[in-house]
């Protein structure tokens, strides 16, 4: 978030928010989901907006003291604003229920004529400005690949924890500990490999990611096509990667490794919730387009 202000606000409000952050450790949170368009941006007489009605999936909204917030205005023009979340108007409400994410608090976040001044709007250079700024979307959607592969090594070392602690192995079984059992052992094997190649492709991803932002305004359209390809895959991969071992995790585990008491259920909760933040159906799509038709994925808030 504080990254999403600095880059897009000017830059004399870039340096306030980022020094802001720092000097008043400030925590922001989210109501800027694009694809929600229930809140509208009313043209104020002093040059800013107020901002009227609700947003949902505002993760971090909750505990922040920064919100980055998003609005339409009568044009249909995304207007992307910084308001303190204790504003006069702001209701963050407690409403986020899900069965994974529960920590992200992703509730709704209600709007009642907030007023945003001309100088707490993020309108220069603006959303998908430029092959530059639209690396903003790619910077997010990098992000959640991390999720998604941590979620899928957390849930290794704990299968990996919980194989080692069992004595018994299964009544067919040859091997005399499960540690020793041959389809354990393919398991493992298969978990390694699968979350290995995200990782690398993950990696490969940041490093066109940073040669990218090296660039600046001087990148183009068709180079930053080649990083949001990079991030697609590695995203795809990630996500299949993750939510495999915590799927499969309980082959290697065993039932009594389904006891409340560990609570193992919560790595595939967690990446099930969070890999459906964009279809990865999408994603494949793009990256076919990519492959048989050479088409780079479009500019978009996702891509």
């Amino acid at each position: 978030m504080v990254d999403h202000a600095r880059r897009r606000a000017a830059h004399g409000a870039s340096g306030q928010f980022a020094c802001a952050s720092v000097t008043r450790s400030w925590f922001w949170g989210n109501a800027l989901n694009p694809l929600d368009k229930g809140t509208r941006a009313l043209a104020a007489s002093d040059g800013g907006y107020d901002f009227d009605g609700r947003k949902s999936f505002c993760s971090g909204a909750r505990d922040s003291d920064q919100l980055i917030a998003s609005a339409f205005d009568d044009d249909g023009r995304l207007l992307i604003g910084v308001t303190p979340t204790n504003r006069a108007g702001i209701v963050v409400l407690d409403d986020w229920d899900n069965m994974g994410q529960r920590q992200t608090d992703s509730g709704t976040v209600l709007f009642e004529r907030v007023p945003i001044a001309a100088d707490e709007l993020l309108d220069d250079p603006g959303p998908l400005s430029s092959p530059f700024a639209c690396l903003r979307p790619l910077l997010a959607q990098a992000i959640l690949s991390h999720i998604y592969l941590g979620i899928g090594e957390g849930a290794l070392q704990a299968a990996r924890e919980a194989t080692l602690a069992q004595t018994r192995p299964w009544i067919a079984s040859q091997a005399q500990r499960p540690g020793d059992d041959p389809y354990v052992l393919t398991h493992y094997g298969e978990f390694w490999v699968a979350l290995e190649g995200a990782r690398l492709l993950v990696e490969r991803a940041m490093q066109a990611f940073d040669r990218a932002w090296s660039r600046r305004l001087a990148l183009s359209e068709i180079e930053r096509g080649e990083v949001a390809v990079a991030v697609a895959t590695s995203k795809v991969a990630a996500a299949r990667a993750g939510l495999d071992v915590a799927h499969r995790m309980f082959d290697v585990t065993g039932a009594r490794s389904t006891t409340a008491a560990l609570r193992l259920d919560r790595f595939w909760r967690n990446v099930r919730v969070h890999t459906l933040h964009d279809p990865l159906d999408y994603k494949v799509r793009e990256l076919g387009d990519w492959t048989l038709n050479g088409r780079k994925p479009k500019l978009s808030f996702y891509s």
